[in-house]
């Protein structure tokens, strides 16, 4: 079948608010004419994508799994629209994606001193497809943490972020100044493959309403810090390793210069 890309990002507006009237005003579209678009993507689609109610929108699994999708896919539409107008008006752009918690604004800024002609963007990535925006086009260098796919990959290493638990703070443990493994033991952990969740909000969200405990790189707490929630050193976790990665075949002249002004800036500051 053609995706029709119209109808999926109905759909994503829909999967975003859990609801057709709210969707329909961002979209600036009547409710019924949503709601059958909506029932003709599913046809489509030959699979239930929604379950409705009087009073609330659910996803199915297929539902999840495709909003999923769609953000991968609608962004990646959007970055080739740009890269299209890009060339169309000379421009050249880098495009940097990154993780949670790791900056890159000192190395864009060290990058965009010596390069003013260059437009830099950045994108957002999530934890289990680090390597995602790299593989569709979407950013053109990476700063992440491992572990992720580095097949095909060129490989920089920057530096080490230790592990960290973070807690609610009534939590029992959230008294002691550190931890060890051991003391996590029985504990529920909110860490895939036990629960995997769809952005670092729900998870903070899950672990501030007491759902569980989960170890996230420190930087990564200290950006979701929050009165109700502590963080304390597991002294045995083993480190993570802080890299930036771009594809092996790609030698541009631009993107040489990045990663040499980002590796010093990003290592000096780690």
């Amino acid at each position: 079948m053609d995706l029709d890309l119209r109808k999926l990002r109905y759909f994503v507006a829909v999967a975003e608010h859990r609801h057709f009237g709210r969707a329909a005003e961002q979209l600036y579209i009547a409710q019924p004419v949503l709601s059958r678009q909506i029932r003709a993507f599913e046809q489509e689609m030959e699979c239930t994508l929604l379950v409705r109610s009087t009073r609330s929108v659910e996803l199915t699994d297929a539902g999840k799994r495709l909003y999923e999708e769609a953000q991968r896919i609608l962004a990646t539409v959007a970055s080739a629209v740009r890269s299209v107008h890009d060339v169309d008006r000379g421009v050249q752009r880098l495009v940097v994606a990154f993780c949670s918690g790791l900056y890159v604004s000192e190395a864009l800024r060290a990058f965009s001193s010596r390069h003013p002609e260059v437009e830099t963007d950045v994108v957002p990535v999530r934890w289990w497809e680090q390597d995602a925006p790299l593989r569709d086009g979407r950013a053109q260098v990476a700063y992440l943490r491992r572990p992720f796919d580095h097949s095909d990959l060129r490989i920089i290493p920057i530096g080490h972020e230790t592990r960290v638990a973070c807690m609610p703070a009534a939590h029992p443990l959230a008294a002691r100044q550190e931890l060890t493994s051991a003391d996590l033991d029985g504990e529920r952990m909110l860490d895939a493959p036990t629960r995997r969740t769809s952005s670092l909000e729900e998870k903070f969200e899950l672990i501030a309403s007491g759902q569980g405990i989960a170890l996230v790189p420190l930087s990564v707490a200290r950006s979701y810090s929050r009165p109700e929630l502590v963080h304390l050193p597991v002294t045995d976790a083993p480190s993570i390793e802080t890299c930036l990665a771009v594809l092996a075949d790609r030698r541009e002249k631009v993107l040489r210069d990045f990663l040499e002004i980002a590796t010093a800036t990003l290592r000096a500051t780690t």
